[in-house]
């Protein structure tokens, strides 16, 4: 115990040495470049000795006490806490996606930052504090003590896999991306390298492990992130692009303005040999579409979002790590803190980046140049070669115009430092940043998943005297065999990083939010009132993605809400059935909800205790 809390004083010391010694370790590779190392061995290194300080930490993490496997022995400083959850939270969709999604969208995809940042006031007043009260291992447990039996347990942790799994080939899809263009090898083995990766950091320490690798890559993807754009914005002759950032909203404005917006038909799409999901330029960079079904669409997005947030088990595991109750309310606290520099800083990214190719005063500058000397630049080449990127003459005038360059939003942010035409140890510094954000949360993903299959299916219901060897044996098979299944769905590459974790969002909050809300707060809830809403909640929302979905029966979506907001659809049918259902049924006992009432105090010892 001393020991541990010696490590637990010295973490400043530690992580101070560590960001130090990184920011050392890019410097080298600086100089390195300066002395004519090639690009492709910049890029093997940044990955390789990122991965290998991960996996170091995952090594030096290892415990075989259950309570130090699943909750990190509850001793993560809230700081830190709010650091491990930031990195959980800013996925392979925040630092890959995210500026892509702007870049292509316009300011529309601002919805995603605000359902997302939106979704920890969710957080921190009707969760949070209080499964850290309850002082349950996961979120299915909560589900089945609070409710009881093992049938209400099992449906949460079905919701739980189906949404955690879709979010995590979403997260191997980002390592897959990052690790094929770093590493210059196929997307298949990129995928590959990235659930290795992963596994070192999460097979022998569980949330220990996985806690303390987060915290060391948040500051990597930070770092990863910011640089770049106060890099641009320097050149630019802006030293802080958060408030200069207006005026170049403005000259994007007037550039589209002079080149035209215009959106490729379909069949213009298929003629000209467009790969699937490379996106062009066609939308206004700072328009704010008009009318009311427009602003509904915004509106419902964020919605999703911000419940979403709240449903995810692998966010809401992340508070049962802290010491105390209200060290959980000062964690959701600093999580925003810690995400709040990344998504503040993504329209600036997505602006700096867009203003390099369009503006004609800047050597950067691409659009309204002959198509053949575009075709020669270095970077043009490289990402084109990975089908990346695409040039279409559409309208055979030998000059690239806005409509006729295509590429992919996945790709955005990782392309920038080249775009920009930054050194190449930017884009290794990119890559290790983004490898980081999608580790980090494929990480909490499996281990969500497979806590919860080994706590809550194997010693809950299937061998409750299984010893603490056979309990982590199996969370450790399944994080291999889990981790496996979502390497291979994803090397199928079946929808954007995007997409999918929209879907994984909406899978959550029509399962799971109304259980767990209710159950804190409203003690009428019953056990078959939290089974019929999270089994009608997770049908009814699936039978409406399948309706809507483009890659299913594709009908005209009701109300606007098509397949990113099916969760609007799912978390009503959810809540109606819970409250009809709990008020036809017998109340709990008097003892369910004398609990009930505990846990919304916040001193006292936890609810629940475990063997």
């Amino acid at each position: 115990m001393a020991q541990k809390s010696k490590f637990i004083q010295d973490l400043p010391k530690i992580y101070g040495i560590y960001t130090l010694g990184f920011l050392g370790f890019f410097a080298l590779m600086a100089f390195f470049e300066t002395q004519g190392m090639g690009a492709k061995t910049i890029g093997i290194l940044f990955v390789s000795f990122t991965i290998l300080i991960y996996a170091i930490i995952g090594w030096l993490s290892r415990t075989a006490q259950v309570e130090a496997y699943y909750l990190a022995g509850r001793q993560v400083p809230t700081v830190f806490n709010g650091m491990a959850t930031a990195a959980d939270w800013m996925s392979g969709a925040s630092f890959v996606a995210m500026a892509g999604g702007i870049y292509f969208g316009g300011y529309t995809y601002m919805a995603f930052l605000v359902g997302w940042t939106g979704g920890y006031v969710l957080v921190s007043s009707l969760m949070a504090p209080y499964l850290r009260k309850f002082g349950c291992y996961t979120v299915p447990d909560f589900i089945g003590t609070r409710y009881g039996g093992n049938f209400a347990r099992f449906c949460a942790v079905l919701v739980l896999l189906i949404a955690s799994f879709t979010y995590v080939t979403a997260q191997i899809n980002a390592t897959g991306t990052i690790a094929s263009r770093a590493l210059a090898v196929p997307f298949e083995v990129g995928v590959w390298v990235g659930l290795i990766s992963i596994l070192l950091c999460s097979m022998l320490g569980g949330m220990r492990s996985v806690t303390w690798s987060q915290v060391a890559q948040y500051i990597v993807l930070i770092i990863a992130y910011l640089i770049p754009i106060f890099w641009m914005s320097w050149k630019l002759g802006h030293i802080f692009p958060h408030i200069s950032m207006g005026g170049t909203v403005e000259k994007i404005a007037a550039l589209e303005a002079q080149y035209g917006l215009i959106k490729n038909s379909p069949d213009v799409l298929k003629a000209a040999g467009v790969p699937a999901g490379l996106s062009s330029m066609s939308t206004p960079h700072s328009g704010v579409p008009a009318g009311a079904m427009e602003a509904w669409k915004y509106i419902s997005l964020a919605i999703c979002m911000m419940v979403g947030t709240a449903s995810l088990p692998h966010i809401l595991m992340r508070y049962f790590t802290t010491p105390s109750v209200t060290s959980a309310r000062r964690s959701v606290a600093w999580s925003l803190f810690f995400i709040f520099l990344l998504y503040f800083s993504a329209p600036m990214l997505a602006t700096l980046s867009k203003i390099q190719l369009l503006d004609p005063t800047l050597p950067t500058a691409i659009i309204g140049k002959k198509i053949v000397d575009v075709q020669a630049i270095e970077w043009v080449k490289n990402w084109s070669a990975v089908k990346q990127v695409f040039i279409a003459d559409l309208n055979k005038d030998g000059i690239l115009q806005l409509n006729e360059w295509f590429m992919r939003g996945d790709v955005v942010v990782l392309a920038t430092p080249e775009v920009a035409g930054l050194p190449y140890v930017i884009s290794g510094l990119v890559a290790a940043g983004g490898l980081a954000a999608a580790m980090s949360t494929a990480d909490g993903l499996l281990l969500a998943i497979a806590n919860a299959i080994s706590h809550d299916i194997y010693y809950k219901m299937i061998d409750p005297k299984a010893s603490i060897v056979a309990r982590l044996t199996v969370a450790r098979a399944l994080l291999v065999v889990i981790g496996a299944a979502a390497a291979y769905i994803a090397a199928m590459r079946l929808t954007g990083i995007l997409g999918a974790v929209a879907w994984a969002f909406d899978f959550a909050m029509s399962g799971l939010f109304w259980p767990l809300v209710l159950g804190v707060w409203w003690k009428r809830a019953t056990r078959s009132g939290a089974i019929a809403g999270m089994l009608a909640g997770l049908i009814s929302g699936t039978w409406y993605l399948i309706y809507v979905g483009p890659t299913f029966m594709n009908q005209t979506p009701w109300l606007g809400i098509d397949n990113l907001r099916f969760g609007i659809i799912g978390a009503s049918v959810s809540l109606i059935a819970m409250v009809v259902v709990s008020l036809l049924t017998k109340p709990e006992s008097a003892a369910v909800q004398q609990m009930v009432d505990d846990l919304r105090i916040p001193s006292g010892k936890t609810i629940i205790k475990h063997s």
